[in-house]
């Protein structure tokens, strides 16, 4: 089966252009790649990459057919200003959230069988008068979605976040009964119905050191984590936890676990990257969609240059398709019954 993917490159001055080109040169089996923005960039790039490409139009109404090597199938999205690689430019912002709106918006309509993005640069965004926290969150609003999950994944570990991009002094009041257990069910569902995994197995972990040392380094987890753990347990989902962050990592946990629940972005994350940054995929979840990106940011360094590593966009490409093909089945089972 073939899976059209929707690609949005991300900011037009990072590497995002230059994954994309170097994507096409050796793409994914049984996959169509549409590139979601300005052909006259990706030519540019191309040139100052010295990679040879050929730029196609991207007809939805055709059949799917796997991209060519050296193909690059683009559905057009004008830049608003010129880009140069490596230096921002804050007029190009509109042009960003265009392109991630086009490709969302397809998505949803069923043009595309996923959603891969590319990095962003969040400040350049906020300069522009936008107020903008994340992928996430965007996707969510665009969705009509008032709750979603942010999931990274790399070879043997899922780390799902309660919380998100958050201050740290506002993590404890934003974990509340109501919020955790709509956490936890998103990805229940999302790891079965997502990922194809029946009876998932998710350890919880505890928001203070030790997991609150029964109460004296803090009640979070006594008040509200092992509550609602209780709860869900009795309903049938296999939960283990609150857990103490820093001894759940260890393979002792992990080697049965489908996936961790972070409580904050930094508790559970710097151990997921250092296993397998580059080669990592943060997934969306709880969205209408299936929708991958890059574990990593914009780069502008090593725009232009040929040096960026490819890892964690092909783990992006072939995670959306995993998706896609089981959220497909899932969707077939449900028409059936």
């Amino acid at each position: 089966m073939t899976h059209r993917l929707a690609l949005c490159p991300g900011e037009p001055a990072g590497i995002g252009p230059d994954l994309c080109l170097a994507l096409c040169q050796d793409p994914p089996p049984d996959t169509e790649l549409v590139i979601v923005g300005d052909p006259k960039l990706f030519a540019q790039r191309a040139q100052q990459l010295n990679l040879s490409v050929d730029l196609q139009p991207f007809n939805p109404l055709a059949e799917k057919i796997p991209t060519a090597a050296g193909c690059l199938r683009v559905m057009p999205v004008e830049l608003v200003a010129p880009v140069s690689a490596g230096e921002l430019n804050v007029k190009n912002v509109r042009y960003v959230l265009t392109c991630l709106r086009e490709a969302t918006d397809g998505t949803v309509a069923g043009c595309f069988d996923a959603l891969v993005t590319g990095p962003i640069h969040k400040g350049v965004i906020n300069e522009a008068g936008v107020a903008f926290s994340g992928h996430t969150e965007f996707l969510a609003a665009r969705c009509k979605r008032d709750l979603t999950v942010m999931m990274l994944a790399t070879e043997g570990l899922r780390v799902a976040l309660a919380t998100t991009h958050l201050p740290l002094a506002a993590v404890p009041g934003a974990i509340t009964k109501q919020s955790l257990e709509r956490v936890i069910r998103i990805l229940e569902q999302d790891l079965r119905q997502k990922f194809g995994i029946s009876e998932p197995r998710i350890l919880v972990c505890g928001l203070n050191p030790h997991a609150g040392e029964g109460g004296h380094l803090g009640r979070e987890e006594i008040e509200v984590i092992e509550p609602v753990i209780t709860q869900l347990q009795k309903e049938g989902l296999r939960l283990i936890g609150p857990l103490p962050a820093d001894t759940l990592f260890t393979p002792r946990h992990l080697d049965n676990a489908d996936a961790v629940l972070s409580m904050f972005h930094d508790q559970g994350l710097p151990v997921l990257k250092y296993k397998g940054f580059g080669a990592a995929v943060n997934v969306t979840l709880g969205l209408p969609i299936v929708r991958t990106s890059v574990d990593h940011g914009t780069a502008l360094d090593l725009a232009g240059t040929g040096k960026a590593d490819l890892g964690s966009l092909i783990y992006a490409v072939e995670t959306a398709c995993l998706m896609a093909t089981y959220t497909q089945a899932a969707n077939l089972k449900s028409e059936i019954h």
